[in-house]
């Protein structure tokens, strides 16, 4: 659902402001509201985010994981911007140090982020599992993960030749991640989102 009458640019909606704290994403030109979703869901996100600081702490790869602050702006077949907010970025510490003074948005001529991650809602199941995995494609997003709770699976998607493969895990299957190959995690540790 959007609330916009008009439609906004890309340089409209950075700077766009209706005085709540309501956060947007930006879906050709059409504000669309981002909800909090459930205490699960930011289990998943806070636990996920964690574990792969640790791991880049321990491989000394000098990346950061980002819950929810970092947009994406994003190819889509209309002439109106599309900035999606996913709910975990991966990227270089330059590029996230490059954003220090200006909105935190990776744009089309800058590098994309080494992995995204999504955590599906019942309100985000056909645009996580559809829209954004190809417009994540096309941004050459090397590797995307849908945490899917409601179907009690992960995919992780790999990019190749602009289109993802993908494998679904359930239960205690262990992740298996050409980004993070050192993660040693199971569906049902990051569904339980547990320290």
């Amino acid at each position: 659902m959007s609330f916009t009458l008009q439609k906004l640019t890309l340089d409209e909606y950075l700077t766009y402001n209706d005085g709540t704290d309501t956060r947007y994403e930006l879906v050709d030109g059409e504000l669309v509201p981002m909800s909090l979703g459930t205490g699960r869901h930011g289990a998943i996100i806070r636990y996920l985010s964690r574990q792969f600081e640790a791991v880049l702490n321990e491989s000394g790869q000098p990346w950061i994981p980002l819950p929810g602050f970092v947009g994406v702006r994003s190819p889509r077949r209309g002439n109106w911007d599309t900035s999606r907010i996913p709910d975990i970025t991966v990227l270089t510490l330059a590029q996230w140090e490059a954003m220090a003074d200006r909105e935190a948005v990776i744009d089309f001529h800058e590098p994309p982020p080494k992995l995204v991650v999504e955590v599906v809602s019942s309100s985000t199941t056909t645009t996580d599992y559809r829209a954004k995995r190809s417009e994540y494609g096309l941004l050459e997003i090397l590797e995307y993960w849908i945490v899917d709770p409601l179907s009690s699976k992960i995919t992780i998607c790999v990019l190749e030749h602009q289109f993802y493969d993908s494998t679904e895990y359930r239960g205690d299957e262990r992740i298996q991640s050409p980004t993070f190959p050192n993660l040693n995690l199971t569906v049902a540790q990051i569904l339980g989102g547990k320290l």
